[in-house]
C-alpha cells in the first residue's frame, strides 16, 4: 500500500500541487487546512471524490483537532506546508504570522510527535516530518554573492521571513531534543498554476489581461531564484521518500532573473498568446512604483546537495514554465474571480 500522507495547507499554491501530485501517485492524503483567503477548496474541487483524498477543515494552532486528525488517519509521514507567506502582509499585519508560522508549527510538531511516540517498529521507523520552509530565512544577498546553501546563517529581515526561520528553529529543536524524524526543506520563489493571485508572476498575468498598470518594485533589479511549483513536489516526494532525518534540503530551479526581466518576459508570452487589441505590447503597462521596506535585493539557491545525494534535479526550464503558467492562467480566469472574491 502507498503511504498515508498529512498534509497542512494543502489547499494553498504548494499544497494542491504537490496534493495533486501524490494523489496521482496513489498515496492516501488527508489535507487540512484553516482555508483563509488563500487556501481555496476550490482548486480541489475535482479531488473531492477521490477515496484516497479528503480535506479536514481546520486550524493548525488547535491541537485537539490536530492530534485527533492524526489519530484517525494515521498518517506514514506529515507534509507541513501551511503558512503565512505573503510577504506584504506580514508588514501591515505580522500578529497573524507569529500566531501561524511560529504557534502553528509548534503545535502540529507536537501532535507529531504524541503520535510518534505511540507508533512502535517499521511505522515509527519509517515515519517522516517534512518541514517546509523559504529561502528568505538566509536573508539577501548582493550580485556577487555565493548562492545560499544548507549551511548559510540565518539572517532573515522581514517579519515573514523571521516566523519562517523561527518555525525552522523550533522543527530541528524537536529532532534534537526529541528525536522526532524532521526534514527541513528551503526553497525559492515558486510560480505555476493555483497561485494566489497577489504574487507577482500571477500579479503581472492578471493585471496584464485587464489592460492594467503592473507594479514593479523599485527598480526592478532585484533577483529571484524561479522554481516551477511541480519541480519542488517531485523534490519534496524525494525527500520524503528518501531523505535522511535531521538534513536540510535547499531546494532552487537555477532561474535567477530580475523582476523586471520576469515582467518583460511575461508580457513577451502574452503577446503571442493573447495580443491586446489595440496591437501595442504589454510591456507598456509595466509601471515602477516605490521599493517596499526590507527588500531583500537577491536571493539565489545551491541544489548541489540534494541533486547528489537524493538524484533529484529541476526539470522545467523558466520559459516553458511561464508559457505553461501564462496559459493556465487565461484558461483559468474563473478560477481568478472565485478567489479574488474570497479575499
Amino acid at each position: 500500500m502507498k503511504a498515508k500522507i498529512i498534509v497542512t495547507g494543502g489547499a494553498g499554491f504548494i499544497g494542491v500541487n504537490l496534493c495533486r501530485m501524490l494523489v496521482k501517485l496513489g498515496f492516501d492524503v488527508t489535507v487540512i487546512d484553516k482555508l483563509t483567503y488563500a487556501g481555496n477548496i476550490v482548486s480541489l474541487n475535482d479531488l473531492s471524490g477521490n477515496q484516497n483524498f479528503r480535506l479536514v477543515q481546520a486550524d493548525i494552532c488547535q491541537r485537539e483537532l490536530v492530534t485527533a486528525v492524526f489519530n484517525k488517519y494515521n498518517p506514514d509521514a506529515v507534509m507541513h506546508l501551511a503558512a503565512e507567506s505573503h510577504v506584504d502582509n506580514s508588514i501591515t499585519g505580522p500578529e497573524q504570522f507569529v500566531r501561524t508560522n511560529v504557534n502553528g508549527t509548534y503545535q502540529i510538531l507536537e501532535s507529531a510527535h504524541s503520535y510518534w511516540k505511540g507508533l512502535s517498529g517499521k511505522s515509527k521507523d519509517k515515519f517522516r516530518f517534512i518541514h517546509v520552509s523559504t529561502d528568505e530565512v538566509f536573508g539577501s544577498l548582493t550580485s556577487k554573492d555565493a548562492p545560499f546553501t544548507e549551511t548559510t546563517p540565518y539572517n532573515p529581515r522581514s517579519p515573514y521571513s523571521a516566523t519562517k526561520a523561527a518555525s525552522d528553529h523550533l522543527a530541528r529543536a524537536w529532532m534534537e531534543t526529541f528525536r522526532l524524524p524532521v526534514i527541513v526543506t528551503n526553497c525559492s520563489n515558486n510560480y505555476g498554476p493555483y497561485q494566489f493571485p497577489e504574487k507577482l508572476i500571477p500579479v503581472i498575468i492578471i493585471k496584464s489581461l485587464n489592460n492594467q498598470a503592473i507594479p514593479i518594485y523599485g527598480s526592478g533589479e532585484n533577483v529571484r531564484d524561479w522554481l516551477y511549483v511541480e519541480d519542488h513536489c517531485s523534490a519534496l516526494l524525494s525527500v520524503m521518500l528518501n531523505g535522511v532525518p535531521g538534513e536540510t534540503y535547499c531546494i532552487g530551479g537555477n532561474n535567477e532573473l530580475r523582476n523586471l526581466d520576469i515582467a518583460n518576459m511575461i508580457c513577451s508570452c502574452l503577446d503571442k498568446i493573447k495580443p491586446r487589441n489595440d496591437g501595442a505590447p504589454y510591456s507598456n503597462l509595466i509601471k515602477m512604483v516605490s521599493d517596499r521596506p526590507g527588500h531583500d535585493f537577491r536571493y539565489a539557491i545551491n541544489s548541489r546537495k540534494i541533486q547528489r545525494d537524493l538524484n533529484w534535479e529541476p526539470k522545467e526550464k523558466l520559459e516553458t514554465g511561464i508559457n505553461k503558467t501564462v496559459n493556465w492562467y487565461i484558461e483559468n480566469l474563473e478560477w481568478v474571480g472565485v478567489v479574488l472574491n474570497r479575499k
